[in-house]
């Protein structure tokens, strides 16, 4: 646990304590997000482009980090953002391949928030950062994503990143991080990436990073109840976004959110990394978390669970939150345990 002085349990009946910029800017978020999910299903994606503040890849590095956007497949748009840390050091540097937050359906690596989070993460544990950005629901459902980061690692492996980050990079050393449901998109990656077996010409998954990962389930979990109207993952909406992004007809013990649930089609593959998984004490979905890690563990994998008791969903991605610092130095201490 990050904080042992307090339990998760404390946090029970307090809303976390928040400075007045980051507690406008959580409720300006969960506006705006609502005011986007139509009733028939859609997303005014109009309203997105223009609200979505964002960020151009910069060649001077900023924060001692520099960023270039390289293209995988036009025909689908797909494409990642690298961030290249300068610390002129001699040694090559690992790879974390991440996948943003969103509900499967928002944002993208060049929107404001996640420049500067893969910056921060780049910088503070340096390590080469590749952004991806996915196709998003509805116009995208399941498995668009999880295809997506696949077909990512394997534009890596042969060779797509080469040419500008190649002498940085330790490609034995790779991981796969996310937050929200780019935690979830890490975690069926990963499970892609092991189900190739060696059909790998130098990517190898160390671990992976699940930064309060978005899975789901029919049944309430006793933090969903006690946290229902959490803000941006509130019940009402993170239940739309599942309707909006898994197949149609389909309930969230599907698979894709209810990963070790009653519809779970076979087991675990042998390769799959080690993981380390960050859970905070005012996140609804934390019950499902702490879950997803005691499903790990009884399939004789390795996982560390980091909590953090104070944090709210999505907590690291906004600056002056002392708990997203030190997250980002756990996450860094996983990292080079796993190299």
């Amino acid at each position: 646990m990050a904080d042992g002085s307090r339990s998760p349990a404390a946090a029970k009946h307090r809303k976390p304590k928040l400075p007045l910029k980051v507690r406008l800017s959580v409720s300006l978020l969960s506006a705006i997000t609502d005011a986007m999910c139509r009733s028939d299903g859609t997303i005014n994606r109009r309203l997105i482009s223009f609200l979505n503040l964002r960020a151009p890849p910069n060649p001077t590095p900023v924060r001692g980090v520099r960023t270039i956007d390289l293209t995988v497949d036009p025909s689908r748009k797909l494409w990642l953002r690298l961030f290249l840390p300068g610390d002129g050091r001699p040694q090559r540097l690992p790879l974390i391949v991440f996948f943003h937050g969103g509900g499967f359906a928002y944002l993208s690596p060049d929107t404001r928030a996640y420049d500067l989070a893969c910056r921060r993460i780049a910088g503070k544990i340096s390590a080469v950062v590749a952004s991806v950005d996915y196709r998003l629901a509805p116009e995208h459902r399941y498995p668009a994503p999880y295809e997506d980061g696949i077909d990512v690692l394997r534009f890596v492996d042969s060779g797509g990143i080469d040419a500008v980050a190649g002498d940085l990079v330790d490609f034995s050393s790779c991981f796969l991080a996310g937050d929200s449901a780019g935690a979830n998109i890490a975690h069926h990656v990963a499970r892609r990436w092991a189900a190739a077996g060696g059909g790998w010409s130098k990517v190898n998954l160390s671990g992976i990073v699940l930064i309060q990962p978005y899975f789901g389930g029919e049944e309430r979990t006793e933090s969903e109840i006690r946290l229902n109207r959490a803000p941006l993952v509130s019940t009402k909406r993170t239940d739309w976004l599942w309707r909006a992004f898994l197949p149609p007809g389909a309930d969230r013990d599907h698979e894709a959110a209810n990963v070790f649930g009653p519809r779970a089609t076979g087991e675990l593959e042998k390769r799959f990394p080690p993981a380390m998984v960050v859970v905070g004490g005012h996140d609804p979905l934390q019950d499902r978390q702490r879950s997803y890690c005691e499903g790990l563990k009884a399939r004789g994998r390795e996982v560390m669970l980091l909590e953090f008791p104070e944090a709210f969903h999505a907590f690291y991605v906004f600056p002056g939150i002392a708990d997203g610092d030190r997250m980002i130095e756990e996450m860094g201490s996983f990292v080079r345990s796993h190299v």
